[in-house]
């Protein structure tokens, strides 16, 4: 099988993403799992323009990566200006990465109205700026800036930059379309071209953005016209539109043009790109194509029937294969195929007659119209069908609760929480301040049941969230609550809702508790 290059600049054309802010640890932590995942370049910044990728390329050199090389990210020497006396070439030699990934103009516009120099200098600059890493021992793959809109400008003056950093020993030339805005067809005329024109005698790579939306196509278009070298960001992050999205890229090269990619690593896609966006403070989209938590996710009930008889009526692909999961949505659009689906995996629940799926299938239809969604709150849903079918375990009974927000002093709210619960013959009556009524609340629960469940300190509260659903209404109109509760090793999503958010909040809370608990039943 062919081979194909996975060149990630997560850390550098993505950090340039609106909103992304890495520190040290975020890039290392990112760089290892870039590692584990499999790629074959890591571009972990560029030496000399902040202190944190200073910082990262010293630290870099203390961590053995497994499958991956790392590279730092330069430009030419500045016109006019000799290559040792150049800052960027120092700070490129000083980072001690063993591969550097060079840019320079190959848009003759850029040339005279951005660096304001000469055609000839600017050759000069790429000439000059590869032989000198080179003479440093210093790996160069070049980045041709601009490249088809270049191309499509001046072909000759594109031709030349292609030439000149050939000839000056790059070991890649990368066609970047900076400014996003080519298409298709463009691309692999020009990219086949370009790897006629060296004739195979340099690998030839193809850097995509998503200005036209059209980041991840392109880039495969660069692959059907022969480069073999593609860069891309995990998730699609970049700046403006973002980058060509390797979490796309690489399945649909590796599993379905059948290209020596990842290989087996590939199973590890999906988490590793919640990983990355954990770590980068990212909420991931739930439908992005392969790894989003929708991508196989069946909502109509002829989706979800289709699917039990054959995946492929409704799937392009095995998702366990890029490390994702089929899912079955509970909603009022569901049917009856969906609930039996969805039984099919719970193991609190067994021998499910039609009769049972009928009461749960009218129960949520009943809560839906009030508001709930049950189809991105599965423990909500498995606590709703134990209730129905009354199978639901004994754990406790909420008597009552209480909230109070007292203002000591403008801008200090100290908030009081009082639940008083039953278990079993026990009157269990607790107190307990928090930031805020949803935490106080929550304080106070865990607290009355601590002591009957001692696995109900491991349970915590990682994500809350409130949608207003009938704006019309004002401060009366109905609110859902969703809550993401973890023990450190499962994470389940609950719901409530209420005209009131304390109360919204609470059954979404008491859900959390009730499933943490059948999950560490004994």
């Amino acid at each position: 099988m062919t081979q194909i290059e996975i060149y990630d600049t997560t850390l550098r054309d993505g950090g340039q993403t609106e909103g992304i802010n890495y520190s040290t640890s975020d890039k290392i932590k990112i760089i290892k799992k870039l590692d584990s995942l499999g790629v074959h370049f890591i571009e972990a910044g560029w030496p000399g323009a902040n202190p944190i990728d200073e910082e990262v390329f010293q630290a870099i050199k203390n961590i053995e990566l497994k499958n991956a090389q790392i590279t730092a990210f330069g430009s030419t020497r500045k016109p006019n200006t000799k290559e040792e006396n150049d800052k960027v070439m120092e700070m490129l030699v000083k980072s001690g990465a063993k591969i550097v990934t060079l840019f320079g103009k190959s848009w003759d516009f850029h040339v005279t109205d951005a660096l304001n120099t000469t055609l000839d200098e600017n050759l000069a600059m790429i000439d000059g700026s590869i032989r000198y890493l080179k003479s440093k021992g210093i790996r160069v793959f070049f980045d041709a800036e601009h490249f088809f809109d270049g191309y499509k400008n001046n072909k000759s003056y594109a031709l030349e930059v292609v030439k000149t950093a050939k000839n000056a020993g790059a070991e890649r030339i990368i066609l970047c379309d900076t400014n996003g805005g080519s298409i298709n067809g463009e691309i692999y005329k020009i990219t086949k071209a370009i790897v006629d024109y060296v004739h195979n005698e340099i690998i030839i790579g193809i850097h995509t953005h998503n200005d036209s939306d059209l980041a991840v196509a392109n880039a495969l278009a660069g692959v059907d016209a022969g480069a073999r070298q593609v860069q891309g960001t995990i998730n699609g992050w970049g700046e403006r539109c973002g980058n060509a999205n390797l979490c796309s890229i690489i399945p649909n090269l590796q599993i379905k043009r059948n290209f020596e990619v990842i290989g087996e690593n590939i199973k590890k896609l999906s988490v590793i790109s919640n990983e990355i966006a954990e770590i980068a403070n990212v909420i991931p989209k739930s439908n992005a194509p392969f790894v989003g938590k929708s991508a196989f996710a069946h909502k109509a009930g002829i989706h979800a029937s289709g699917v039990r008889k054959n995946s492929q009526t409704y799937e392009h692909i095995d998702p366990s294969s890029i490390g994702n999961m089929r899912r079955f949505l509970i909603s009022d659009q569901a049917g009856v195929s969906n609930i039996k689906e969805k039984f099919q995996n719970l193991k609190s629940i067994k021998n499910v007659t039609d009769e049972d799926i009928s009461k749960i299938t009218n129960k949520i239809k009943e809560l839906e119209w009030e508001g709930f969604a049950f189809e991105g709150s599965d423990a909500s849903f498995e606590i709703l069908a134990l209730r129905t079918l009354e199978m639901l375990p004994n754990f406790f009974e909420v008597l009552g609760f209480r909230v109070i927000g007292d203002t000591v002093n403008i801008g200090t709210t100290v908030t009081e929480a009082s639940v008083k619960i039953k278990i079993q013959d026990r009157i269990i009556h607790t107190v307990s301040e928090g930031d805020g009524p949803v935490n106080a609340l929550n304080i106070a629960l865990k607290k009355a049941l601590v002591d009957s469940y001692p696995v109900i300190e491991k349970i915590k509260l990682s994500d809350f969230k409130v949608r207003i659903l009938d704006s019309k209404q004002g401060t009366a109109a109905k609110v859902r609550v969703t809550i993401e509760s973890t023990d450190g090793i499962n994470k389940w999503d609950t719901v409530g809702v209420s005209a009131n958010i304390i109360e919204a909040s609470y059954v979404a809370i008491v859900d959390s508790i009730l499933y943490g608990l059948l999950l560490n039943k004994e």
